[in-house]
């Protein structure tokens, strides 16, 4: 039975700001005691906006509605999703909901490792360089895809979204020319186009051989981007701001995506991530956990479908020193592997 629920909350500047607004994430560790004093680990996480919102939801909400419960983190999650959706269905109460529901899973894993205990499908996954760097120089952005390559990734990802579409071509045949043609190429315009911007964009970056476009829409607007879909043969990738299942449902049902992204943080944890896996596999759609490599990396290990893990330059938790050796995966030479820890692994410094 669950007896307490605590948090801390951590601002870890990042080596490489995403941005002038962007200088830091923002991490919400989380401990779940149960009454035979083992105590389980999580986290809720956000880069940029509502880190004390989401404390307060766990602190003010969620801990009282969670004492006294059994620790299995299905019923558990269903309970209190529908206990805080009078604050909104997705967004600031499922980040907080991952806090919980992460930390039960550290519990139920007991001795074994995360992607053992859900059916470690491979040794490893491919990586593939990531980094938010629109506000990057062309020679910024060439030196880092210079990086990436020399680190063996198996693919990178640039945004897009210039106002000058001219721009964007410039950038992304340079990080072409630097990757060369075998390496894949992955584009992500974090919804900043409309349809008519984003038909125009990929006729012009097509040329590119890429591999997706990421987020080219808002998120929300299903009906876009499956006119979208229908008028490019460009894959689309959606899912880092989508936050329930029945988002990612009408995506798929839809017809609007070729790849989806769940973070694992925003749709609630592993016990949502899960169900959105499985409901992509009955489409094909492979998933693409989306950062927090940590945990993702262990996820993509079980995942039904092959994937690839995305390695965010100097951003990983590891990175920015908020946890302690030995690391629950590691990534290198273009792969990611997981060790054999207990439970998340996740040894917070």
């Amino acid at each position: 039975m669950i007896a307490d629920l605590r948090t801390e909350l951590r601002t870890a500047p990042l080596p490489r700001p995403w941005g002038a607004d962007v200088p830091a994430n923002h991490v919400i560790v989380t401990h779940v005691t149960l009454k035979d004093g083992r105590t389980g680990t999580g986290f809720a996480w956000t880069p940029q906006i509502g880190a004390h919102a989401v404390r307060a939801l766990l602190d003010h909400d969620l801990r009282e509605a969670l004492i006294g419960l059994d620790p299995h983190p299905e019923p558990v999650w269903d309970r209190l999703w529908r206990h805080l959706r009078e604050a909104g269905p997705g967004g600031i109460t499922t980040i907080a909901l991952a806090g919980v529901d992460l930390a039960l899973w550290d519990l139920r894993c007991g001795e074994a490792a995360l992607p053992d205990v859900l059916g470690r499908r491979r040794a490893e996954v491919p990586t593939y360089g990531s980094g938010v760097n629109l506000h990057y120089s062309l020679e910024e952005l060439v030196e880092q895809a210079g990086r990436w390559t020399a680190a063996g990734h198996r693919g990178v990802k640039i945004k897009v979204g210039r106002p000058d579409l001219a721009e964007d071509v410039e950038r992304v045949a340079a990080v072409r020319e630097v990757i060369g043609p075998d390496r894949l190429l992955m584009i992500d315009a974090n919804q900043r186009w409309d349809l008519h911007r984003a038909r125009r964009a990929l006729a012009a970056l097509r040329a590119f051989d890429l591999h997706w476009i990421e987020e080219p829409l808002p998120a929300d607007d299903v009906a876009a981007h499956v006119e979208l879909r229908r008028s490019t043969d460009v894959p689309i990738a959606v899912g880092e701001n989508v936050y329930t299942t029945y988002g990612f449902r009408d995506l798929l049902a839809a017809g609007a995506c070729d790849v989806v992204q769940p973070n694992v943080v925003r749709v609630g944890g592993i016990t949502p991530f899960l169900r959105i896996a499985e409901l992509a596999r009955t489409y094909d759609v492979p998933v693409y956990p989306h950062l927090l490599s940590e945990v993702s990396g262990q996820l993509a290990l079980a995942l039904p479908l092959p994937a690839m893990v995305e390695d965010v330059e100097d951003a990983s938790f590891a990175a920015l020193g908020l946890l302690r050796e030995p690391y629950p995966v590691e990534a290198s030479g273009g792969v990611l592997r997981s060790g054999g820890h207990a439970g998340l692994g996740l040894r917070w410094s």
